[in-house]
């Protein structure tokens, strides 16, 4: 019995792995293997090649097909395309297919979906295109959808799942089990009930491992935590992913304005929330937006050049910093040549800064409490780094031009600045913080152009008044 177990485990790793390459991406003869059986129409075929693979793989192979191929793709599928596929997908290429798919397949797609997934898929969509697939949906169902498309973007309401176990404190473990058992509607997967009162106010929550180990006769209301912890449905998504990050949840539900229990958010859910999170503070600090890997080149520029705009105008203004030392520059040559490593060295040490600033107030680790202990730290780091990369440089420009001052001065500047850069990469995002503004979004364009002027105005300024 044991030779053909191991031998059908095997020929089934070697067909997935038929399908991949050495990087672990889809291998050129699969995808167009693929492509042929899509141009060919040959539905029997195309099921069978793609049948082994997850949700998050099909999404893979949707982004590497070209854009005249997904629909097709998806529409020979038919029944057995899984549509969890476009919660895994970019926007981009998930908002195309739903305008190009017929609204009922979309609406048979989505009902086959947990509600969160269902919502996930709809938010993008205009209001328009979002009633028209709406419509072909069930009325129970499509009133708890709508509900959800209601809250604000962004919040617990549209990350939440309608679908969750709500029982009443009196029951017994051995009712609770039987209502488990007899129910045909339950959702796929739960860690725990929610324990309501005929107004589904919630009172208390009890995980499966403490009905798996209680008594039939026991009441669930002596086994529930009383005192569970609740967001509510307007919360902003990267509120509740630091609540599951602080307490370690499984899962929570979630109230409305009556402190009723509107639905759950579990933790697969949140940790969608915290990589889209971290993705989009990433775009941002390097000014891209919510550009995707499938936009258009002409999106993609456009997002782009605003940022490289708003950078040419802080490039104007250190150039014109510059221009104020042209004789001086004229006078000597080095300058030139030893500018740019002040000015790119606390660049570099105020992106450092930065970065870790912006992360620690998402995460909330920064605030006023502790401000100005981290500012002084920082400011520490700065002296410290600068005074090391002062001997190294000015050792180097006194080798280099033969000149001790010169060296004096490119090491005296880039202390002043590599200690600036520090102090910027901190307050900066403080300060817009504090203003209201994202610090992950502004805080790169200020911060370039503090170190430029700074480092150009000290290296040229101190060479004007002690070399010439």
């Amino acid at each position: 019995m044991t030779e053909p177990e191991t031998s059908t485990t095997e020929e089934s790793d070697a067909s997935t792995g038929a399908e991949l390459d050495a990087s672990g991406a889809f291998s050129k003869d699969f995808i167009e293997e693929v492509v042929s059986l899509i141009e060919a129409g040959d539905r029997e075929a195309l099921e069978q090649r793609t049948e082994s693979l997850y949700a998050a793989d099909i999404a893979d192979l949707l982004e590497q097909l070209s854009p005249d191929q997904r629909v097709p793709f998806v529409v020979l599928s038919g029944d057995a395309f899984d549509f969890t596929v476009l919660t895994e997908v970019d926007d981009t290429i998930r908002e195309r297919l739903l305008q190009d798919l017929p609204s009922e397949f979309v609406a048979q797609g989505l009902r086959e979906l947990e509600s969160d997934d269902a919502v996930y898929i709809l938010e993008d969509l205009d209001e328009a295109d979002q009633a028209e697939i709406l419509d072909k949906i069930p009325e129970f169902e499509r009133l708890q959808l709508s509900r959800s498309l209601e809250y604000p973007e962004e919040s617990a309401g549209r990350r939440m799942s309608t679908e969750f176990i709500a029982v009443p404190p009196f029951w017994t473990v051995g009712q609770t089990i039987d209502y488990m058992r007899e129910t045909d509607d339950l959702p796929e997967e739960f860690y725990e009930l929610y324990v309501v009162d005929p107004a589904f106010h919630l009172q208390g929550t009890v995980t499966l491992n403490h009905i798996l180990r209680a008594k039939r006769p026991v009441q669930i209301s002596e086994l529930m935590d009383s005192d569970p912890i609740t967001v509510k449905a307007d919360e902003d998504q990267e509120e509740v992913g630091r609540m599951f990050d602080r307490y370690d949840l499984v899962s929570v539900g979630v109230i409305d304005e009556d402190q009723r229990l509107v639905g759950i958010i579990t933790v697969d859910d949140i940790v969608d929330v915290i990589t889209e999170e971290v993705e989009e503070d990433i775009r941002r600090l390097s000014g891209v937006g919510d550009e995707e890997m499938t936009d258009t080149v002409w999106y993609t520029a456009r997002s782009r050049f605003i940022w490289l705009l708003i950078n040419l105008a802080t490039a104007v203004l250190a150039s014109l910093v510059i221009g104020l030392f042209d004789a001086t520059i004229e006078q000597m040559v080095a300058l030139a040549i030893l500018m740019p490593i002040v000015a790119s060295m606390g660049g570099n040490a105020g992106t450092q800064t930065m970065t870790v600033a912006v992360r620690a107030l998402a995460t909330r680790e920064l605030g006023g409490y502790n401000a100005a202990r981290i500012v002084s730290r920082e400011m520490l780091v700065g002296l410290l780094n600068g005074t090391g990369f002062a001997i190294i440089i000015g050792a180097v420009t006194w080798a280099w031009f033969g000149s001790a001052p010169l060296g004096g001065v490119i090491a005296f500047s880039m202390v002043l600045n590599m200690v600036v850069a520090g102090l910027s990469g901190i307050v900066i995002p403080l300060a817009l913080n504090k203003f209201g503004a994202d610090p992950a979004v502004a805080s790169g364009v200020f911060l370039t152009t503090v170190t430029d002027v700074v480092g150009f105005f000290a290296f040229l300024g101190l060479a004007a008044a002690l070399l010439l």
